[in-house]
C-alpha cells in the first residue's frame, strides 16, 4: 500500500469546497505512487458510487468515508445552537459501509440544521466497523486542544474512544501549515502519549495540485457570496491543501513516523466492495394462488379484451394477430423477470385514472408494448404504427424497462402521496440531481469574484452557447470557436485570470437538487441501499446517488412527469363539457386522429399552445409539409432535429410528400417498411425492420444493430456490416446491393429517432 494513505480528502461532491475530480484524483493518487486513498466529503457520499468506479478502472483501492457533523450535547434534533463538530468516519467492512450510510442519511432527514448533523448518542449505536479520526480544526477534540483547554479535549478524546470499536479511534494531526494547527498538533500529540489513542496524519485535501489554491480560494469565495478582496471572508490562508506524496508527509511529520505509518494500517484494515448491478424491486401484493407472472397475464390478457370492444369501433383489426403479439410480448416479460415492475406501473396510472389525474397516453420505446396498451399503461395502439416491442424490451440486451410517465402537473404529487402510503414512508424517495459550474457560469462567478462588473461579465459570455455539437461547450473550445473572445483574453490580464480560473472550475458540483420526473420505489427503507438526501426544510426522501448511480446500486425508477399541457388539456375539456351540458361529453380517447380542420390549422401556423409543435422553426416546418395525416405529424416530430434539418433529409421527405420528387426505394422488399415515410428512413424502428427484412435478423439483434450504428463503434460495425451483409445474400440479395443499403441504414441511423415519440 505504500508508505502513506490519504484519509481526508474532499472532491468536487464536497460542494463548493472541494475542487478535486474523480479522474484528477486518480491520476495525481497514481503520480504519487500510492494505491489506495479514501474520500470523506462534507457531510455527505453523493460521489460513492463514481468514487468506486473510477478507482476501480485505475487499480486504485477505494476508502468510503465522510466528514460527518457532530451536534452538541443537546442532540442532533436541537435547533437552539449551530454546534457542528467535525469528525471522519471510515468505513472499514461491509458492516461499517451499512453503518456510514445510515448515519449519513439520518444526518439529512433527523439532523438537517445547517448542516446534516448526527450525534454521539446515533453514533455509539451504529458505530461498528468505522474507524474514526477527529478531523480538522472543527474537530470537537482539535478545537479544545487549540484553545488550551486540555480537560476538555482529554474528556472528548475519551469519550470517542469509548464510541468506537477498540483500535478504531485516531488522533487527526494534519500538515496544512497553519499557525493554529500546529498549535492544534502539539496538544494532540501530548494527548496520545497521555490517552495511549494512536495518531493519524492526513493533509485534509482539497484540491489536486498547490498550484490550484487560489481557485480554491475562489470557489469558497462563490459559496460565500464575497469578493476575493473581501478581508471578512472566510479565508484559509495556506497553500497546503493539496494531494501531497508520501515522502511530503514523511517530512512534516519526523517526530511522529508512526502517524503516518498508522493511516497504512487503516487503509489496508477498510475492505468494501459495493454491490452494483442488482435489481431490488418492491413486492406487488397479487392475489392468492397468483405469482407476479401469473397475475399480469391475467390481467393482460383481460385488458386486451376490453381494449377489443373499444378499438372494433374504430376501424378493423385481426384479433388473433393481437393476441399472438401478446403472448409474445408476455413470455418476454415473464423471461426477463420484469413482470413485478409492470404490475407496479399499471397499478399507479390505473389508480391516478380512477382518480381523475390526467395521464399522458404514454411516449418512449414503452409505447411500443401491446401489454402496456392492454394495461392502460399506455393508450396508443402499437399495431397500426408498426411500433416494435423489441425497441422497448429486448432480451438479446437485458436493461430495465423504462416506461416515461406523463401526469396532470398539478396533481402528479397524489399520485406520488399515493405510491408512498402503500409501499411505506421510508421505501419511496426522489433522486438527487447536482448543478455545475458550466463555461459561462464559471466565466461570470469568477469574474463577479475578482471584482469584474456584471456588464463585463455578460460581455465575456454573451457569444457562449449553450450547446455545441450536442454538449455543453468548456470553455477551451468556447474560445476556439470565437477569435474575438481568443483576443480579449491575450490583451487584458485581468480578463486572463478570469479565463485561467474559470477552466479550473468548470465542471465542479454547485449544488444539489431533485430530479423533475425520477422516484424510487424499494421493498426496503431505503437507506438500506443508499445515503439519503434531504432538502433543508423539507420532508421528502432524496437518494444521495444521481440517477445513473441509483439504478447501478440496484433501485429501480420510475418517471413521474409533470407535465402542464395535461393539466391545459383536462382544464378545456372540463369547460367544454360543462359548456356544452346537452351533447356527448368528449375526453381525449375518444378524438378523432384524422380531423380536417386540425390539419388545416396546423398547416396555417396556428400552432401555438401545441404540445411540441409551437416553436417558430417547427410552425415553419408544418407550413411546407402541409400535414394531412397523423403521421405527418409524428415524421414532422421526428425530423425536427440538427441532424435531419442539415442533411437535407427535411426537403427530402417534404418534396416526396407532395410529388415533387419521386419516391424510391433501396429494394423492392422495403417499401412496406419505407411507404408511410415515403421512402426516407425517418426512425430506428425502421432501421430494425430492414434488418430483418433483409439481414434475416431477429428485432433483439436488430435492437443492437441500431444501438451499435448510434455509438458509432468501429469494431462493432464491421462485425454488424459482414453480419447484414451474409445474411442479406442468403436473401437472394446482391452483395453490392447489400453493402449500400447498409450504409444507407448507418448514415440515417446518426439522425433516427424512435418513433415512439
Amino acid at each position: 500500500m505504500g508508505d502513506f494513505v490519504h484519509l481526508h480528502l474532499h472532491t468536487l461532491y464536497s460542494l463548493l469546497d472541494g475542487a478535486i475530480r474523480m479522474k484528477d484524483l486518480m491520476k495525481g493518487i497514481e503520480e504519487k505512487k500510492m494505491t489506495s486513498v479514501a474520500v470523506t466529503d462534507h457531510g455527505n457520499m453523493f460521489g460513492a458510487v463514481d468514487f468506486y468506479k473510477t478507482a476501480k478502472k485505475h487499480g486504485i483501492k477505494p476508502i468510503f468515508g465522510c466528514e460527518a457533523y457532530v451536534a452538541g450535547p443537546k442532540g442532533r434534533g436541537d435547533r437552539s445552537e449551530r454546534v457542528s463538530n467535525h469528525l471522519v468516519l471510515l468505513a472499514k467492512d461491509q458492516e461499517g459501509w451499512r453503518n456510514l450510510r445510515y448515519l449519513a442519511s439520518m444526518g439529512y432527514t433527523e439532523g438537517h440544521y445547517y448542516h446534516p448533523r448526527i450525534d454521539k448518542e446515533l453514533l455509539k449505536k451504529h458505530s461498528k466497523g468505522i474507524f474514526g479520526l477527529t478531523a480538522c480544526l472543527g474537530g470537537e477534540v482539535p478545537q479544545l486542544a487549540k484553545r488550551g483547554d486540555m480537560d476538555g479535549a482529554r474528556r472528548a478524546a475519551l469519550e470517542y474512544k469509548e464510541i468506537f470499536e477498540p483500535g478504531h479511534f485516531f488522533l487527526e494531526i494534519q500538515s496544512n501549515g497553519l499557525a493554529d494547527q500546529a498549535i492544534a498538533n502539539d496538544a494532540l500529540k501530548q494527548l496520545s502519549r497521555d490517552l495511549d489513542i494512536p495518531l493519524a496524519a492526513t493533509a485534509d485535501s482539497h484540491y489536486v495540485q498547490r498550484e490550484d489554491a487560489k481557485a480554491h480560494e475562489i470557489l469558497m469565495c462563490i459559496a460565500q457570496g464575497k469578493l476575493y478582496d473581501d478581508p471578512k471572508r472566510m479565508h484559509h490562508d495556506t497553500e497546503e491543501l493539496y494531494i501531497k506524496s508520501p515522502a511530503e508527509m514523511i517530512a512534516h511529520f519526523t517526530d511522529v513516523p508512526e502517524a503516518v505509518h498508522n493511516t497504512v494500517l487503516i487503509g489496508e484494515q477498510c475492505n468494501v466492495e459495493l454491490e452494483l448491478g442488482s435489481t431490488f424491486l418492491p413486492k406487488f401484493q397479487v392475489p392468492e394462488r397468483h405469482d407476479d407472472d401469473s397475475y399480469l397475464a391475467l390481467l393482460a390478457r383481460q385488458g386486451l379484451d376490453r381494449r377489443f370492444l373499444e378499438l372494433e369501433k374504430r376501424y378493423p383489426l385481426d384479433r388473433d394477430e393481437y393476441r399472438k403479439r401478446l403472448e409474445m410480448e408476455i413470455q418476454v416479460i415473464k423471461g426477463m423477470g420484469f413482470s413485478g415492475y409492470f404490475l407496479i406501473v399499471q397499478d399507479f396510472i390505473n389508480w391516478a385514472k380512477e382518480h381523475g389525474i390526467p395521464v399522458g397516453p404514454g411516449r418512449g420505446s414503452g409505447a411500443g408494448s401491446l401489454v402496456a396498451y392492454a394495461l392502460r399503461i399506455t393508450d396508443l395502439d402499437p399495431l397500426p404504427y408498426a411500433l416494435l416491442f423489441e425497441r422497448f424490451l429486448n432480451p438479446e440486451r437485458v436493461s430495465m424497462p423504462d416506461f416515461d410517465v406523463d401526469f396532470c402537473q398539478t396533481r402528479r404529487g397524489k399520485v406520488i402521496d399515493y405510491v408512498t402510503e402503500k409501499y411505506g414512508e421510508a421505501n419511496v424517495g426522489q433522486i438527487i440531481t447536482f448543478g455545475q459550474l458550466s463555461a459561462k457560469s464559471a466565466i461570470k462567478d469568477v469574474g463577479r469574484v475578482l471584482g469584474l462588473t456584471f456588464g463585463e461579465c455578460n460581455e465575456l459570455t454573451k457569444n457562449i452557447p449553450a450547446l455545441m455539437d450536442g454538449k455543453p461547450p468548456t470553455i477551451e473550445k468556447a474560445l476556439e470557436a470565437d477569435p474575438a473572445l481568443q483576443a480579449r483574453v491575450a490583451a487584458d490580464d485581468r480578463v486572463a485570470e478570469v479565463f485561467r480560473i474559470a477552466k479550473a472550475l468548470q465542471g465542479l458540483n454547485r449544488q444539489a437538487g431533485m430530479h423533475a420526473a425520477g422516484v424510487v420505489i424499494s421493498d426496503k427503507p431505503l437507506w438500506e441501499y443508499v445515503p439519503l438526501y434531504q432538502p433543508s426544510g423539507e420532508k421528502v426522501l432524496v437518494t444521495q446517488y444521481a440517477k445513473d448511480e441509483v439504478e447501478e446500486a440496484g433501485l429501480v425508477k420510475f418517471d413521474f412527469l409533470g407535465l402542464k399541457t395535461l393539466t391545459v388539456i383536462d382544464d378545456a375539456i372540463a369547460m367544454r363539457n360543462v359548456n356544452h351540458p346537452d351533447e356527448v361529453p368528449i375526453s381525449p380517447e375518444v378524438l378523432p386522429l384524422d380531423d380536417e380542420a386540425t390539419f388545416e390549422m396546423l398547416t396555417r401556423g396556428d400552432t401555438q399552445g401545441v404540445f411540441q409543435l409551437e416553436s417558430s422553426g417547427f410552425t415553419e416546418l408544418l407550413k411546407k409539409l402541409k400535414p394531412d395525416r397523423f403521421e405527418d405529424i409524428v415524421a414532422a416530430v421526428a425530423l425536427y432535429r440538427p441532424g435531419p434539418l442539415q442533411s437535407g433529409m427535411v426537403d427530402d421527405f417534404i418534396e416526396r410528400k407532395h410529388g415533387r420528387q419521386k419516391v424510391t426505394y433501396p429494394h423492392p422488399a422495403l417499401e412496406p417498411i419505407l411507404r408511410p415515410t415515403y421512402g426516407v428512413i425517418v426512425y430506428q424502428e425502421q432501421v430494425m425492420q430492414i434488418s430483418q427484412v433483409l439481414g434475416g435478423y431477429t428485432l433483439g439483434r436488430a435492437d443492437l444493430l441500431r444501438r451499435a450504428m448510434g455509438k458509432k463503434k468501429a469494431e462493432e460495425m464491421h462485425r454488424e456490416r459482414v453480419g447484414f451483409v451474409e445474411g442479406a445474400i442468403a436473401n437472394q440479395v446482391e452483395p453490392k446491393l447489400a453493402a449500400e443499403i447498409f450504409d444507407l441504414m448507418e448514415k440515417f441511423a446518426a439522425y433516427g429517432f424512435n418513433k415512439c415519440v
